[in-house]
This record gives C-alpha cells, sequence and structure tokens, in this order.
C-alpha cells in the first residue's frame, strides 16, 4: 500500500469514526434536552461553525433564489427531518442499533432509484442484497418477539435513513456540480435547516433546561463536529463522487456505533442485533456490485470535482 492508498484509507476510518459517533452525542445529549432542543442546537452550532469557515475562508452564500429554493428543500430532507426523527428514536432504543438502522440508507437510494427509473436493468445480484439488506432489518426489529426495539422509535430511525436517501439524490441532482463551493452550499443548507427547526420550538423546544458539563460538552462536539464539519464533508463527497469510497464508510457506521454504545454506555449487544447488523452490511455490499467509473488520478480523495446531477451516492450515510 504506498502512502497516497494509506492516508486515503486512515481518512475513511476517521471520517466513519466522526459519523458513527453522532449517534453517542445524540444519546447523551438527550439526558438534558428535548428532541427539538437537540435537533435545534446541532443545527444552530453546525450553521455558525460552517458560516465562519465559509467567510473565514473568502467565500459568499449562494445568492440565486432558485438555489436557496432547493436548499430549502434539501435542508427538510437531509437535515430538520432526519435530525429530528434520530433525537426521537434515540429516546427509546440504543444508540448502537440506531446507528444500524441508518446503515439502511443505501438500501433506500437504490430502492428510490428504481421506484423513479433511474435504476434499470438491475442486476440479480443487487435485487438479492436490496431483499437481504430489508431482511436484516426485519431481523434487528424482531416482530415475532415482545421485547426488543421494535415501536416508534425504531420506525422513526429507519424513517430518518430514508428521508436521508431522499436528500441525497435531490441534492445530487440540483445543488452539486453548479459551480458553487461545497462549503457555501454546507453553510446555506444548515442555516435554512435551523430556520425550519426553529418553527418546531413550541413543540417541546421551550422546556427549561438544566445541562451538566458532560451534556454541555456533546452538545457542542455533536453540533460542530458531527453536524458542521461532517455535513460539509457531505458535500464535498458527493462532488467528488469516485474519488472517495464512501461506501466503506457506510459500511463502518454501525460497527462504530455499536462499540461506542457498548464501551461508554454500556449498552447491551444483543447476538440477533449484531446478526441483524451483519445481515446488513452484506446486504448494502451486494448492491454496491456495478461497475464503477475510474478513480480520479488525484491523491486527494476529498477534493471537489463536479459530478453529473443524475448520480446518487448510494454508499453512504451519516446522522
Amino acid at each position: 500500500m504506498n502512502g497516497t492508498a494509506g492516508w486515503a484509507w486512515a481518512r475513511v476510518g476517521v471520517l466513519a469514526l466522526l459519523w458513527g459517533s453522532t449517534f453517542l452525542w445524540i444519546e447523551l445529549a438527550l439526558d438534558a434536552l428535548t428532541p427539538v432542543q437537540v435537533t435545534l442546537s446541532r443545527c444552530v452550532l453546525g450553521a455558525a461553525t460552517l458560516l465562519v469557515a465559509c467567510l473565514g475562508s473568502g467565500r459568499r452564500l449562494p445568492r440565486d433564489r432558485a438555489i436557496w429554493g432547493h436548499l430549502i428543500v434539501a435542508a427538510v430532507f437531509c437535515n430538520a427531518l432526519p435530525f429530528a426523527l434520530f433525537s426521537i428514536g434515540q429516546q427509546t432504543i440504543d444508540s448502537g442499533v440506531a446507528g444500524v438502522l441508518n446503515a439502511t440508507t443505501p438500501l433506500w437510494s437504490l430502492l428510490i432509484g428504481v421506484v423513479i427509473g433511474s435504476e434499470r436493468g438491475l442486476r440479480p445480484v443487487r435485487l438479492g442484497g436490496l431483499l437481504l439488506g430489508f431482511a436484516g432489518v426485519v431481523l434487528i426489529f424482531a416482530p415475532w418477539q415482545t421485547t426488543g426495539p421494535v415501536g416508534w422509535g425504531a420506525l422513526a430511525i429507519v424513517a430518518a435513513a430514508a428521508s436521508y436517501a431522499v436528500g441525497f439524490a435531490y441534492m445530487s441532482r440540483n445543488l452539486t456540480g453548479k459551480g458553487i463551493p461545497t462549503i457555501s452550499l454546507s453553510a446555506a443548507q444548515l442555516i435554512a435547516a435551523t430556520g425550519l427547526t426553529s418553527l418546531t420550538l413550541p413543540a417541546g423546544g421551550l422546556t427549561p433546561i438544566d445541562i451538566e458539563p458532560k451534556t454541555a460538552i456533546a452538545v457542542v462536539v455533536l453540533g460542530v463536529v458531527a453536524t458542521g464539519i461532517t455535513f460539509h464533508l457531505t458535500y464535498r463527497i458527493i462532488a467528488a463522487e469516485g474519488a472517495t469510497n464512501a461506501a466503506t464508510v457506510g459500511y463502518l457506521l454501525p460497527v462504530v456505533s455499536v462499540a461506542l454504545g457498548a464501551i461508554v454506555l454500556d449498552e447491551p449487544v444483543s447476538l440477533r442485533v449484531a446478526a441483524g447488523m451483519v445481515v446488513v452490511l452484506v446486504g448494502v455490499g451486494l448492491t454496491r456490485r456495478h461497475k464503477r467509473a475510474p478513480s480520479p488520478s488525484s491523491g486527494d480523495p476529498l477534493r471537489e470535482r463536479p459530478s453529473p446531477p443524475t448520480r446518487t451516492p448510494a454508499g453512504w450515510s451519516q446522522a
């Protein structure tokens, strides 16, 4: 393995750790905040982080009204809605299970592509992967049991994963490859998400807060790192497309979330959930079995590149 490849894999590991830890920070933040407060906090801190980075680099926010219209739609499906659903869902299910269910985003992306016609000639291997992945979800839900992560909480997480798939497809089609710097797009989209989330304050967002230092740190890390920094990397990955092995990051996310949940929060890891995670990941891996475009010669896997507007980053997912 040469130095460039080694650095690329190291970066994949770092990104997987950042994204996979999101569920841990949400769990800790929920100790003192309501789901609405957690959602708004991460949007505000993430937007502030990227706005400072945007202005500090000499970039400007988009000015075109049409672009802002697309940003608002993307903010609904890729930020405001899934952020809220994750916070709601993790009130009743463990952070590790949330991370596993979030790994279904690539499956939803493929399913959406089949429905809208952008995925034509679906080969048996990929179709089998799609069915196998959702079978893994059923195994995790275990509807034949009276106990386990069944209920509205788990359904909220699955809905959040599906919302991400819609958001990624929309971003790829309408926002990337337009000549606008990704730092400008990511900052503007989180600003839009902040405005949208502010509208939900009457639904639990005005509850008095009694926050401890540990929880405050978790909220700051969730907003600045797990939301702001990683969301900017979202745009860079979508813009770079084949330059980043996004699927590898997606495969590692549930492993990170389960490991952190067990180590930090002492969450139990049942054999059924572990088996379901393996089945989901194998299914996701099979759906990625298609011909890839040659990798760019650039040594930086996150360097921005324009992308065809119809490409959907189905292998990647974030919280």
